[in-house]
């Protein structure tokens, strides 16, 4: 079994997509006009490892990179993250994938994934898988990308299985529509990993394309719950987010940030929903702390380096409309 550093077992193992992010230095011009650009460390499920570490929690990230400078940059950022990388694997002929952004505050943000022939992160195959770290992590994070393609896909339903819905187990609806021929196809997809997973969390159109549409978030949320899932999580930008679980239903409003990127904040979101589904506390509590970690990496230019730590997501709960 791969254990965290000091031998014990990881409270969060995520799975899926990573890159290297290239952001321009310019904000508000396109990628014809950036002069200059910075790399982080980039991925949803990567992004909430890197989240939840900086609450001290012991992380780790099932990926693939290429073999090249900039998988061995990802390496190194993990580290510097505090995210165990020897659930990383390297694939000798796939190029480690960059992704181009644009910035325009406070709600567009354009991506340009080059993710080809194919990304490293699809190319994870179930016997590269360590199940038994897999069901012994406190919370396993899957995403919807990674049911994309093949083998990706079916390692990570068998990691779904293997994991027999034990403890926290989240689907991140995640759906990213230059990865799917249609978004039946996905939701056939989906309706086969819901049943496996605990959590599942996503936006408005997310939601669309893994239940089918509905009215209301609470209505999204409902049908998530009738597939299987005892928590559902609806974000929805700017007006906040809605939870159900088994004690109800609560909804939350945003907190007030001056937009600076915005293509972050779901990750941050994630991190922080893993704190507090670690910590026990209630949806309310947790809903709260996620969207003020969100707002705060919406007001920064990075994702990874602009995760927060507690006490920061705390001061920014101070802001939050409903704050005591």
């Amino acid at each position: 079994m791969a254990a965290a550093a000091d031998g014990e077992t990881y409270d969060v193992i995520t799975m899926g997509r990573v890159g290297v992010d290239i952001y321009p230095q310019q904000i508000g011009v396109g990628l014809e006009d950036v002069e200059s650009f910075a790399k982080f460390l980039g991925g949803s499920p990567t992004n909430v490892a890197v989240a939840a570490a900086r609450y001290g929690r012991r992380a780790a990230v099932i990926t693939k990179t290429g073999d090249d400078p900039f998988g061995r940059f990802i390496r190194k950022a993990l580290r510097g993250y505090g995210v165990d990388d020897r659930l990383v694997g390297t694939s000798a002929d796939l190029p480690t994938p960059v992704t181009f952004c644009e910035i325009f505050p406070p709600d567009d943000f354009p991506l340009y994934f080059y993710r080809f022939p194919k990304a490293p992160d699809l190319d994870i195959r179930p016997d590269e898988l360590d199940l038994d770290a897999i069901r012994a992590a406190k919370v396993f994070w899957v995403t919807v990308t990674g049911l994309c393609q093949e083998p990706s896909r079916s390692a990570t339903l068998a990691a779904l299985e293997a994991r027999g819905k034990r403890d926290i187990t989240v689907l991140d609806l995640d759906y990213r529509p230059m990865f799917w021929d249609s978004p039946q196809a996905a939701r056939d997809w989906v309706k086969l990993a819901l049943p496996h997973v605990t959590v599942a969390v996503g936006n408005r159109e997310e939601c669309e394309v893994a239940v089918g549409a509905h009215d209301t978030p609470a209505e999204a949320a409902r049908a998530l719950r009738a597939a299987g899932v005892s928590l559902a999580v609806v974000k929805q930008g700017p007006k906040g987010v809605l939870a159900l679980d088994d004690t109800g239903q609560v909804e939350v409003p945003p907190v007030p940030v001056k937009v600076v990127n915005g293509l972050g904040a779901g990750d941050a979101f994630g991190g922080a929903l893993v704190h507090g589904l670690l910590a026990d506390w209630p949806a309310m509590r947790i809903m709260r702390f996620a969207n003020a970690a969100g707002a705060h990496v919406a007001g920064e230019l990075a994702c990874s380096d602009a995760m927060p730590t507690e006490s920061e997501v705390e001061r920014k709960l101070q802001e939050a409309p409903d704050a005591a």
